[in-house]
């Protein structure tokens, strides 16, 4: 069996090929590690490995990992969240992906000005408006980018997208070419937004993500393996 740190290693490598095929930096690509179910040991094997940035899809979950392990790590929220849980969220991850409606952008807002701080976010987009998945439809971003850029403890970064499983990756290449056609037609009507990111990518599609332009990848199985079932 590899270990998490051997397995991180080959990833990277494959990251930074994927990116010089497009003719990207390596650094211009985060990699994300998801580790939502994972339990904290795991993470502080990735962690002792040189692994800094983790993902987490459930809020409680997330809050017993971060109090159990090292302050330095910065964790990124990735899964749907619920208006009840944006006063946990807010202030407690460098960047939450999941902003899938207007009103948990309300939400997260008003938690983040209790705190006076700014929540860095970005915005869900549904491209390829499968029923099980969240975001915001394409024909409705720009709009509701507009409402969510007015809401003042909110920093919009960039957008997310899931895209669909597929047994081919290029099968996928579309739904990220769309995400990142949406974001810079966001960036043509709103300047004054710092609109950089793209989430886009996971173990099975992250190379054609990269090649598509994603500057954050989310994974897990090529990292840690396997999931085991969330109890």
């Amino acid at each position: 069996m590899t270990s998490v740190s051997e397995n991180w290693q080959r990833l990277q490598a494959r990251v930074a090929a994927a990116a010089e095929r497009a003719g990207r930096r390596p650094s211009d690509v985060t990699t994300i590690a998801v580790s939502k179910t994972f339990p904290a040991h795991a993470v502080q094997e990735a962690y002792e490995g040189g692994v800094r940035i983790f993902g987490e899809n459930y809020v409680q979950e997330a809050l017993e990992k971060m109090a159990a392990l090292p302050g330095d790590i910065h964790w990124h929220m990735i899964g749907h969240l619920q208006t009840n849980k944006a006063k946990q969220v807010a202030g407690r991850f460098a960047l939450i992906h999941s902003v899938d409606s207007l009103h948990v952008a309300r939400e997260i807002d008003k938690q983040a000005a209790k705190r006076e701080i700014k929540q860095p976010i970005l915005v869900q987009v549904n491209i390829a408006d499968e029923e099980t998945k969240s975001g915001f439809e394409p024909a409705a971003l720009l709009d509701a980018v507009g409402e969510i850029a007015q809401l003042g403890s909110l920093g919009i970064r960039g957008l997310m997208t899931i895209g669909p499983l597929a047994g081919n990756p290029e099968d996928v290449r579309w739904v990220f070419a769309e995400l990142r056609s949406l974001r810079d037609g966001a960036r043509a009507r709103f300047a004054q937004l710092e609109l950089d990111e793209l989430s886009m990518g996971m173990s099975g599609d992250f190379e054609v993500a990269i090649e598509e332009g994603a500057t954050l990848i989310r994974v897990g199985r090529a990292i840690f393996g396997e999931r085991p079932a969330k109890v």
